[in-house]
């Protein structure tokens, strides 16, 4: 009993718990942030509920981990099953805050390291780290689900890593056992932002301009919506289905959106079984055309709809700089090569299971492997190589 209080009461055993333990609370918020924020929900307001019947969940029933295996994935009032992918997000989280600790502890800490004997530094840096990770978790599974990025990760991702990168400067230091200062650290961290959102911004006005055009199916007519700023498709098996900013649509002078409708809604009229073409400054329905602003409310529903192809969104491009601002430029040129590998494989093998291609995933997902692989490891094969380049 002696020797196990002692094991447990041990600097690495004891934190090591803590960060697993915290790692899966702050999960447990992710959650939340996962499903709220690209509804533009309020995160803290109502509390946590049950989609279904709305009961409030109690503290005791909202334990991470703990309350999904219990109950067997399911709501204790109404029995409705709760996805496991709770479950998935708090184990990830938990596990990525513990790697990040250790990475921090056993390699950047240890001595002869960078971080060795600062422990305050030691500890921004842990802390820089795992908000980089929950950002990198939040918004790969907003982009399964929605196809898309929010500015509150992105943009605010860019300001907390250049934040960090001021308050703890041996971020970008560390990986390669480097001390720097304050301004060369603010200097990685721009420099690493301007890579990251210059160089996928390029790959995204490049690829508008080289794809074609994306026609999706539908088994039978779903309805379509044009709003404000976004086209939103539902989907047929009662998922989220697909949204599309106009922004990613209407790049090129010729792009339009193109579909034959069985029944069409304005604010004040509806048509039926008619061609419907939208570009960037017409709205035609039939032989009738609209200026898009004078276009309150337009819902389709269609089985078939053309719009302009996409690589990759504007989201990428924030989300690119974001991991810059906290990485640097050598670990965007990292994410850029590591993601597009792992995206070429991704594809040849969704190509290969499903020949329409209606699994086809988005790019976010890729690009924050890359990241974690970076400051996993990657970090060690990116300085080995770029040291065999030189003379």
């Amino acid at each position: 009993m002696g020797d196990f209080v002692v094991w447990l009461g041990s600097t690495l055993v004891m934190f090591s718990i803590i960060f697993f333990v915290f790692g899966c609370m702050i999960g447990s918020f992710l959650n939340v942030v996962i499903y709220r924020l690209p509804l533009e929900m309020n995160l803290s307001s109502p509390p946590s509920h049950c989609p279904k019947c709305e009961t409030p969940i109690r503290w005791y029933r909202n334990i991470p981990l703990f309350t999904w295996l219990w109950q067997q994935g399911k709501c204790a009032e109404c029995g409705v099953s709760i996805p496991s992918r709770y479950l998935l997000v708090e184990l990830l989280t938990g596990i990525a805050f513990l790697a990040a600790w250790l990475l921090v502890y056993k390699q950047f800490a240890a001595p002869g390291e960078v971080l060795h004997n600062q422990h305050w530094m030691a500890a921004a840096v842990t802390l820089a780290l795992v908000t980089l990770l929950a950002i990198l978790i939040a918004s790969t599974f907003i982009d399964f689900d929605h196809y898309m990025i929010p500015d509150e990760l992105t943009i605010g991702g860019m300001v907390a890593g250049v934040a960090f990168s001021l308050g703890a400067p041996h971020l970008h230091g560390a990986f390669f056992g480097e001390e720097i200062g304050r301004a060369h650290a603010l200097l990685l961290s721009l420099l690493g932002m301007a890579a990251g959102g210059g160089i996928i911004y390029a790959v995204v006005r490049l690829g508008k301009m080289l794809f074609g055009k994306k026609t999706y199916h539908a088994d039978a007519p779903v309805r379509v919506t044009f709003g404000e700023d976004s086209m939103h498709m539902e989907s047929e098996d009662d998922n989220e289905g697909i949204e599309i900013l106009y922004e990613d649509m209407f790049y090129r002078p010729g792009d339009r959106v193109a579909l034959h409708a069985e029944r069409i809604e304005l604010t004040d009229r509806c048509y039926w079984d008619r061609p419907v073409t939208i570009t960037e400054d017409e709205v035609r329905l039939g032989e009738d055309t609209f200026k898009p602003e004078s276009v309150d409310h337009l819902e389709v529903y269609t089985d078939e709809i053309t719009v302009p192809r996409e690589a990759m969104g504007f989201g990428d491009v924030k989300f690119m700089a974001a991991i810059g601002a906290f990485l640097g430029w050598q670990a965007v040129l990292f994410s850029l090569m590591i993601s597009a590998l792992v995206g070429a494989v991704a594809g040849v093998i969704i190509m290969a299971v499903r020949k329409d291609g209606a699994n086809m995933i988005p790019y976010g997902p890729y690009i924050a492997f890359a990241a974690i692989a970076w400051i996993f490891g990657g970090y060690e094969l990116w300085h080995n190589w770029w040291a065999s380049l030189r003379p």
